[in-house]
């Protein structure tokens, strides 16, 4: 197990050599005895596939498997093999584990998926490998967020940009009402905001009872109050408390954009 974590390959292989009962399944803690066993559990969960796969040592992966490592168990909090090297970028072992029968659609305990915590942490090739494989680009955490949602918060444009082209709900919000362009817009993230706007996102009041302009206007971002306004996001709409976008700055420059826009409007 700590030789799996350590990525030592032959101390891995020696320890299986010598006899390790790929069968067992034991609670211990890590370090607790230096033995390995390919399908033994700690008291998190854990197997030596998870760590060898949370570590990306996709050597001691592909050796595990020779030995008849499962990719079915999980941690106590619900993660597998797949979900850690997800989570963590290795794009190696996300192959051998697919390749080995790891289910894409496993989810923790909060209902995160594979490619919801790959769309987190900006994975975009192993969202692509998810998704080739069959990944539900919309199946949200048990909060309502999907992996579109937690893509736009963190500001990677690039997913983004591969979700939405993978049929990404655009407008798909959390239990809070708030979407992936309202979240965008107050943390002022444009690229994201840019490839939002592509596919033509609701700029109207939302069930949060506010709009991604108000948003923007909270967050104070120039520009993207430029980006909404220029697609044409209405600064007359008033939120749930009765509040233009105008009512909650004091930056001169946003309070005179949202200003003209309101004077060139259509009567």
């Amino acid at each position: 197990m700590v030789a799996s974590y350590s990525g030592h390959y032959e101390c891995v292989r020696e320890l299986i050599m010598q006899g390790a009962d790929i069968n067992l399944q034991r609670e211990v803690t890590l370090g607790a005895e230096c033995v390995l066993h390919v399908h033994s559990v700690l008291q998190t969960g854990s197997t030596a596939l998870f760590f060898a796969a949370q570590q990306g040592h996709n050597d001691i992966v592909k050796l595990l498997f020779e030995f008849g490592a499962s990719t079915e168990f999980q941690t106590k909090d619900g993660g597998t093999a797949l979900s850690a090297a997800c989570q963590y970028g290795h794009t190696s072992v996300v192959e051998s584990l697919l390749k080995h029968g790891a289910h894409v659609h496993d989810q923790l305990n909060d209902g995160a998926t594979p490619l919801f915590l790959a769309a987190q942490e900006g994975h975009v090739t192993v969202i692509r490998q998810l998704l080739s494989s069959g990944a539900k680009v919309n199946q949200p955490r048990e909060d309502g967020t999907a992996p579109l949602w937690m893509a736009a918060q963190m500001g990677h444009s690039e997913v983004v940009k591969v979700l939405l082209l993978r049929g990404a709900d655009r407008d798909a919000d959390r239990k809070d009402g708030s979407t992936a362009l309202f979240k965008a817009a107050y943390k002022g993230y444009n690229d994201v905001i840019e490839e939002l706007l592509k596919f033509s996102p609701s700029l109207s009041l939302l069930k949060n009872g506010s709009t991604a302009l108000h948003a923007a206007v909270m967050g104070g971002n120039v520009r993207t109050v430029v980006l909404l306004l220029g697609a044409n996001a209405d600064p007359s709409l008033q939120n749930k408390n009765n509040e233009l976008p105008a009512d909650l700055t004091k930056n001169e420059r946003i309070l005179t954009l949202l200003r003209t826009k309101v004077a060139h409007r259509p009567s």
